[in-house]
């Protein structure tokens, strides 16, 4: 039993340690300091350390020898790749499984769309977990196992990107427009016109990341403003 206790504690600290890397509450450019983080949580360090090596699995962090784990630091190399491999594989993705969705599974991508639709104007974190939901939700039902888990990967490491996106006014209402029609198209099964929505969705939301990280606006960006310390 106490097994089973350590890996639910483990998991929920590293459920808000990841929030708090992707809303930016985590400094880039110093050392985690696990011994004041483990008293913030009111936690062992034993679940907290657990929590650390997934997030490094996940890219979040990265250790170094006798110097701790370090958040990754955003970069406009990393956002354009991100959507560059997601704009490769989502869309034709997404089409496929809407021509292929059972009933089931047409009523659980209408659900991850709702789950999204009241996220909005939250926390940004939760919005980013809820967006990634949708959009895997959309992908899912093609039963292509290794596409599903790349469409996944990769929109976990988008979420800090998704957030910086969301910041500026205007730009959760125009990503929930968005999302609507992704949702209409994918249900009605009209492959083609979810495909080009889909791709005109990822691609802007790289070229307004592009515009972001030139003007210097993206929070804990390599080069860039660093994010406060916890």
């Amino acid at each position: 039993m106490s097994s089973i206790v350590v890996r639910t504690l483990s998991e929920q600290v590293f459920e808000v340690v990841r929030e708090q890397i992707v809303i930016g509450r985590l400094a880039t450019n110093t050392p985690i300091r696990q011994d004041a983080l483990a008293a913030q949580l009111g936690v062992s360090k034993i679940p907290l350390r657990e929590a650390l090596a997934r997030l490094e699995q996940e890219g979040l962090l990265v250790s170094h020898a006798n110097r701790g784990y370090f958040v990754r630091p955003m970069s406009a190399g990393e956002a354009d790749e991100i959507y560059a491999l997601r704009l490769n594989i989502e869309p034709a993705a997404a089409a496929y499984a809407a021509r292929v969705a059972d009933e089931g599974a047409r009523a659980e991508a209408l659900h991850a769309f709702e789950r999204l639709d009241e996220a909005a104007g939250a926390n940004l974190a939760e919005v980013a977990k809820r967006n990634r939901d949708f959009h895997t939700a959309l992908v899912r039902p093609g039963g292509r196992l290794l596409t599903t888990h790349m469409v996944e990967r990769l929109s976990i490491l988008a979420e800090r990107y998704v957030v910086a996106h969301l910041q500026p006014a205007g730009r959760e209402s125009r990503a929930h427009q968005e999302h609507r029609a992704l949702l209409d198209g994918w249900l009605a099964r009209d492959e083609a016109a979810l495909e080009s929505l889909l791709a005109q969705h990822i691609q802007a939301t790289r070229d307004d990341l592009k515009e972001q990280f030139a003007a210097g606006d993206v929070t804990g960006a390599e080069n860039g403003g660093a994010a406060t310390s916890a």
